[in-house]
Parts: structure tokens; sequence; C-alpha cells
């Protein structure tokens, strides 16, 4: 059972994470203090940590600042009230794998937990993708289906990533946006749509079953027909 830590000071939203990450069977601690935070981090093998921003005892870019210098490479997911851009990437900069902000939906915390987790379990060196027979070669860039090559643009290539690395796992338009195009591109736009509807004429074109579903009010998910 993977393992998770929640350094959180507010009780009621500590409750929340604590909840939602249980429910999706992950073995999960508590503390509220960044000290204690750090040293529960540094000592108990943990799978992934969720970290405020703004602690008592230590602050949270701090906590996670310790981490990565004494090498620790646990997923670490900041969450915070403080939303805006630069907030966001002095998170990322110090170490953090990926920012949320407050408030938020129980649902897309437990989707970039398991984003995190499935990046883990795959590790740094994988260079090639599959799910049924879609297949995705991150050295020589280039992506098949049934053996036939297909064609991708740059940005159809990184979003067509991104949904193998997760595949079966719904993401969020946000998170799609943020690890896709960056924090800084706006998202009012129909670029995501775009980008899916681009993609699913190129994979899921006559011959194929669908792989790109749309979970309506959710976001999207790539996986086999069941």
């Amino acid at each position: 059972m993977p393992r998770a830590l929640v350094i959180e000071d507010d009780e009621v939203t500590a409750r929340d994470i604590v909840a939602e990450l249980r429910a999706h069977g992950l073995s999960t601690d508590w503390v509220a203090d960044g000290r204690e935070g750090l040293a529960r981090a540094l000592a108990d093998g943990y799978d992934i940590v969720t970290l405020d921003r703004m602690l008592p005892g230590m602050d949270g870019i701090d906590v996670v600042s310790a981490l990565r210098q004494r090498g620790v490479d646990t997923p670490v997911l900041m969450i915070s009230a403080l939303s805006d851009v630069d907030e966001r990437v002095r998170g990322l900069r110090a170490g953090g794998d990926d920012y949320l902000t407050k408030p938020f939906s129980p649902d897309e915390l437990a989707a970039r937990a398991e984003v995190l987790l499935r990046r883990r379990r795959q590790g740094p060196n994988e260079t090639r993708l599959r799910v049924a027979d879609l297949e995705l070669d991150l050295v020589r860039h280039n992506a098949q289906r049934r053996d036939q090559e297909l064609t991708l643009l740059p940005t159809e290539f990184r979003l067509l990533e991104f949904l193998m690395r997760n595949a079966g796992q719904v993401v969020t338009r946000q998170m799609i946006f943020e690890h896709v195009w960056g924090f800084h591109f706006d998202p009012g736009t129909n670029v995501i749509d775009v980008h899916i509807g681009r993609l699913r004429r190129k994979i899921d074109g006559a011959g194929h079953s669908p792989l790109i579903r749309t979970v309506r009010g959710s976001g999207y998910v790539l996986a086999p027909a069941d």
C-alpha cells in the first residue's frame, strides 16, 4: 500500500486530504508543523508528500528545499492559498513536483496524487510508452498505432505523452494546461479541445477502437475500450 504524508496546519483541510487519500488506497499520516514534517519525510520512506506552503515551525518552501538538498526524491504536491504564477513557479523551482491551489476539489487532489505516484512507479528512464496498440517512443520522438506511424505536431506529442503517462487516470483540463502549456498559458481558450480533437482524428481514426475519452465535468482519460 502506498504511503502518504500530509503536512498541513489547518485541521479541517488536513482531515479532508487524509480522507481523500485513504479513500484512494493510500496509508496516510498527518503532521501540522513544518519541522516535524521534514523529520518524518526524511525518516519514514513515504511514496508521496502533500505540503502546505505556509506552516508553523518551517515554511513549506524551506521544507521541500531541505528534502531535495538531502537527496530525497519523494514526489511533493504543494498545496497553498497563494495562487499567483510567481508563487507557483517558486514552489516548483524549490523542488515541488506539482502545485495545487486552495480551495481545491477532492477529485483533483486525488488525480494529481495519482499522477505523481504513477510517474514514480514508471521511473525517470522510461523511453517507450504503450497503451493497447498505441506506442510512443520518447527517444526517436515518434508515435505509431498498429505499426502505422502517426504524424504529430510537437504540442500534440507532449499532450499524448502526458495522457499516456497517466493512462486510465482522469486528468483535468487545468492539469493539462500546467503540464503541457505551462502556468503562464491562458486557460480561457479552447486550445485543449482543438488539440484533443486533432489527436482523436489521428489516433482514433477509421478501424481503430477509441482510446481518448471525455469525462464530462472532469477532463479526459486515455484508456482501452472496456
